[in-house]
């Protein structure tokens, strides 16, 4: 039987993998490195019995993005348990015309299944669609392009995500606080839906709360760290962070961590990555929601070879989001340790 390859993340888009990709558009996050895998010898003995191997394609949604990072290492992890599963993983680079081609690609190349983590769901579902209309398995994930006949789906319930965190700070936050808001790339299902529950779940119910200050940072922790510094100078008083993911989150947080001025804020995000659970263990950042990587990674695997070799046709599946504070952040961190991401 053929070994696994396994193909690491390729963070350009001239991978020798494809042949004739398109050339992206320069976005800042292009280290200019290719990385590719040695390929396993061939053990292949000619017997017809042999189960089949399926050729699978990741396309993350950006290499520079934590959470996206985390879950294409937990993907490639998981992936190695299916010995009829060969995965290929790459990174588009937090661009839509980089994921569009990079799921172009993958149809042109006759993948078996393609697993799109999108950047901006709506930019990419007509190009989900040409995969599926190619009669190729198709699954999107975090966040799911609903309404795309054919396509299956492994989320999670952004607007939970957010209401955990929304109901915990409607008890803790102060009268008449001053908060800041970092959001995600509107058009993403998760962002607009956490950016929803924050205004129904909290601000409809705190109407004294001020926001002070509230910009898109696209999930990135550098573009958060440039929106506090501002707010910072512009405002004698930040209560909280409101942040729509921990890298966000953990970006305000940085800006303000030898500030005496604010040793109390609170700072809320979504994911439950190491950083963030380091954080909170710290007394740093108030709580966070879990969505946990490797339950995506196992369900998305688990999906790919039930959906390749025909015992399920569709599948649309959600993991939980347990709310993560001081309380039982240290379960949070022992699940980290055993993955590695936390030493």
């Amino acid at each position: 039987m053929k070994k696994l390859l396994v193909l690491a993340m390729v963070v350009t888009l001239l991978s020798s993998v494809f042949t004739g990709c398109a050339t992206k558009e320069d976005n800042g996050n292009d280290t200019g490195n290719n990385t590719t895998a040695t390929q396993a010898p061939d053990n292949n003995t000619g017997d017809d019995t042999e189960a089949k191997e399926y050729r699978v394609a990741y396309i993350a949604r950006a290499q520079a993005d934590s959470f996206a990072a985390w879950l294409a290492n937990a993907v490639i992890e998981e992936a190695a348990k299916y010995p009829n599963i060969k995965l290929d993983v790459f990174d588009g680079q937090a661009s839509d015309d980089t994921e569009n081609s990079l799921i172009e690609n993958a149809i042109t190349n006759k993948y078996d299944a393609i697993i799109v983590q999108p950047n901006n769901g709506e930019a990419q579902r007509p190009y989900v669609e040409k995969a599926v209309q190619a009669g190729i398995v198709t699954i999107t994930t975090n966040a799911r392009i609903s309404g795309i006949e054919g396509a299956s789906s492994v989320d999670a319930d952004p607007y939970l995500q957010a209401k955990v965190n929304a109901d915990l700070a409607v008890e803790q936050v102060p009268q008449n606080a001053n908060v800041v808001v970092l959001l995600g790339p509107p058009g993403n299902f998760h962002a607009d839906q956490r950016q929803q529950s924050w205004e129904k779940e909290f601000f409809a119910k705190r109407p004294d709360v001020k926001i002070v200050g509230q910009e898109i940072a696209n999930w990135n922790k550098d573009e958060a760290m440039n929106y506090m510094e501002t707010w910072v100078q512009a405002n004698d008083k930040i209560d909280a962070i409101i942040a729509m993911n921990d890298n966000m989150a953990a970006g305000g947080l940085e800006v303000v961590k030898d500030d005496p001025n604010y040793d109390n804020i609170l700072a809320y995000g979504v994911d439950g990555t190491a950083e963030a659970v380091l954080l909170i263990k710290d007394g740093l950042m108030t709580s966070t929601s879990l969505q946990s990587a490797y339950d995506l990674a196992t369900a998305l695997m688990d999906t790919a070879n039930k959906l390749l070799t025909g015992e399920e046709t569709q599948i649309d599946i959600d993991i939980d989001c347990p709310l993560i504070t001081k309380d039982n952040v240290d379960q949070y961190i022992e699940m980290h340790k055993k993955s590695g991401a936390i030493k």
